[in-house]
């Protein structure tokens, strides 16, 4: 029987279908259907890479982390020999599963090599799900069979519907930029809704592009445009045990080998590449669990940028800030609160906010023009900017999040149930 809550699609998400993404040359993917947790539904997901694709990747910091995020890490770097290979599974994270965890690894990256004809090494394993469950392996295992043959380079939409978990629906970004004459594709999917405060990437995500681009500096590149992308949102304030970000460059372009970040080629990659990771972040954020609100929250006026960003993540993650907006009530007097309690250097009486363009509170006092009913009415909107000067210096930080409502708790009261 459908619950309300698998009915149930996030206001926030864009309009229409799963957008129409550049195929990437060098590229297949497919998704089935395993069981692993879910019924009805697919649930694994895998992507064949060309012969001499490079991979990127960055990982949870978590104390706790997963044993396939604790795999993907010992293998991100190496030389890239053969093919290569990516499986993900959802309903289940393989995190604090003992040694179970790492034989569950182990069997599907031996069995991916096998079917597939790649080594180990470069079968990267990525699951998500409840935690502390041991991972049914044998379900994925017998499938990856079935799912090689399924292979294929359009299979990016039904690969990304694979990985949800709790998300509402799937995501998907991508471009094509061109670099001398020649077109460079990039495409990416992801899933996140909650346990959403990336502390290195977020959640899931996997970016794919037919660039050539040696292993490092695609590793440079990937780590410079995580801070502003997935490491500046935030649902819940929760940290992810198995949060992993892959990037693979196939190198199947016929434009020249981006080999410098100083090169105007790597700087048009570059931008590319951010919009991608961008739009995918924001999407996380959009579908965050019982989201109606999507906020984006700037400080500037800081004494630094570490203070600014300490400023805009103690507001993003405040309950009672959260609360407010799913409230739609202009409580600024919150917004006071996360400042002072956020660590960085503030002063009261040279701090403004505005809620939009409304200029709400400035030099430490509610500001003279001020219109509780104005504030008010712009707080229904599905959209909302916060932006809180400090006057003490020129540190700026941008994050984005959402609301908290009841279907938030709802989801998570019941998560395992």
């Amino acid at each position: 029987m459908t619950t309300d809550k698998e009915r149930w699609l996030s206001p926030l998400a864009a309009a229409g279908s799963f957008p129409d993404l550049p195929l990437v040359s060098g590229v297949e993917l497919a998704a089935i259907e395993a069981g692993v947790r879910y019924q009805g539904r697919k649930d694994v997901m895998l992507a064949r890479l060309a012969p001499g694709s490079t991979i990127a990747g960055v990982y949870t910091q978590s104390a706790t982390r997963a044993w396939p995020v604790e795999d993907c890490v010992a293998k991100t770097g190496l030389p890239p020999e053969g093919g290569a290979a990516i499986l993900v599974n959802s309903g289940n994270a393989n995190a604090f599963t003992g040694h179970h965890g790492l034989k569950a690894v182990r069997a599907i990256s031996a069995a991916v090599s096998r079917t597939l004809g790649i080594p180990e090494t470069r079968v990267f394993i990525a699951s998500t799900g409840v935690i502390g469950e041991p991972l049914p392996h044998e379900r994925i295992t017998e499938k990856i069979g079935e799912l090689a043959e399924r292979l294929s380079p359009c299979g990016l939409k039904e690969a990304a519907e694979a990985i949800m978990t709790t998300d509402t629906y799937p995501k998907g970004a991508g471009t094509t930029v061109s670099v001398a004459g020649q077109e460079i594709r990039i495409a990416g999917i992801a899933k996140g809704a909650g346990m959403i405060a990336p502390d290195m990437a977020t959640m899931l995500v996997f970016i794919f592009t037919d660039a050539r681009v040696a292993q490092p500096l695609l590793q440079e590149m990937l780590c410079d445009l995580t801070g502003p992308t997935f490491n500046s949102i935030t649902v819940d304030g929760d940290t992810s045990t198995s949060d992993t970000l892959i990037l693979a460059a196939t190198g199947q372009s016929a434009a020249p080998e981006i080999t410098s970040n100083t090169d105007p080629a790597a700087q048009a990659f570059r931008k590319a590449l951010h919009g991608v990771m961008l739009d995918l972040a924001h999407q996380v954020v959009r579908d965050g669990e019982g989201a109606t609100k999507f906020v984006e929250i700037r400080v500037r006026g800081a004494a630094n940028t570490a203070d600014a960003r300490k400023v805009a993540m103690a507001i993003a993650n405040s309950p009672l800030v959260k609360t407010a907006f799913a409230g739609e009530d202009p409580n600024w007097g919150r917004i006071v609160m996360a400042v002072g309690k956020s660590g960085a250097r503030a002063d009261r009486d040279r701090l403004s906010i505005r809620f939009g363009d409304i200029l709400v509170a400035e030099n430490g006092w509610v500001a003279p023009g001020y219109n509780e009913a104005t504030a008010a009415a712009y707080m229904k909107n599905p959209e909302l900017k916060v932006t809180v000067d400090l006057g003490l210096g020129g540190g700026e930080s941008t994050v984005w999040t959402c609301d908290f409502t009841q279907r938030y708790v709802a989801i998570n009261a019941d998560y395992r149930s």
